[in-house]
């Protein structure tokens, strides 16, 4: 018992914040990764797995059957449910995945601001965990798995204040990598390259156009990048 209170008391002990510079540099390289390109290509499968990661969670809440998630190395996903094809469960879940990584990323900034870097990087080790339960595909074992891996050595092997940076890091690139989504998913529906998408699935499923839903999907993810920048920006900047 004494040990778990321990455990539990380290983790709820609250890390003293980056220095603003640090905080403002990490905001950078966030947004110079999901701006480039390559390095996009090659990180935004991150954002793949909190998307399908929204999908599912939405399915257990509002009662679907959850058979599956599969991860591809051309960092697309997709969610497997089973139950009634239209109604309000079918509408959340489809609704879930493109808001995900950015709300997923504005309660990231709010425990990095409060100082809980600990508990949140054992929170994503928890989500990965039951996420990896639920893959359906070698890629999304290997994916969750080299994810969780990275994590873990973070949270068990690295300094505070490498900790405290790195989290930062990471919810600035979930709150601009989930605006980047949105945006080449309206190119391609330009296009008819994504007659399938998310957009185009709640459209059939009610009587408001897919536009209308990237509108949606686009005001979550700028208001959450918003107030994620408050939350983690200390005002006035001290740059020292």
């Amino acid at each position: 018992m004494e040990s778990l209170n321990e455990v539990w008391a380290h983790l709820t002990t609250a890390q003293q914040d980056p220095p603003t510079w640090a905080i403002l540099l990490s905001a950078l390289a966030a947004l110079g990764v999901v701006s480039y390109s390559t390095s996009w290509h090659i990180s935004r499968g991150l954002v793949t797995i909190a998307h399908e990661g929204g999908h599912a969670l939405m399915a257990v809440l509002t009662r679907r059957k959850l058979q599956g998630i599969r991860l591809h190395s051309d960092t697309s996903g997709v969610t497997l449910t089973r139950g009634k094809p239209t109604g309000p469960g079918m509408i959340l879940t489809a609704l879930a995945g493109y808001v995900a990584p950015s709300l997923l990323g504005l309660g990231g900034a709010w425990l990095v601001s409060e100082g809980y870097v600990r508990i949140l990087l054992w929170l994503v080790l928890v989500l990965l965990a039951c996420m990896l339960l639920l893959i359906r595909n070698l890629f999304g074992v290997v994916s969750l798995l080299a994810t969780g891996g990275a994590v873990f050595a973070l949270s068990w092997f690295a300094t505070d204040e490498l900790q405290a940076v790195c989290a930062h890091a990471a919810v600035w690139f979930l709150l601009f990598g989930g605006v980047r989504p949105i945006f080449e998913l309206q190119r391609k529906r330009r296009g008819n390259r994504a007659p399938d998408s998310d957009a185009d699935q709640l459209a059939r499923l009610t009587f408001l156009p897919a536009g209308f839903y990237i509108f949606f999907f686009l005001l979550v993810a700028g208001a959450s990048l918003v107030a994620g920048t408050v939350l983690m920006v200390p005002w006035p900047l001290d740059l020292i």
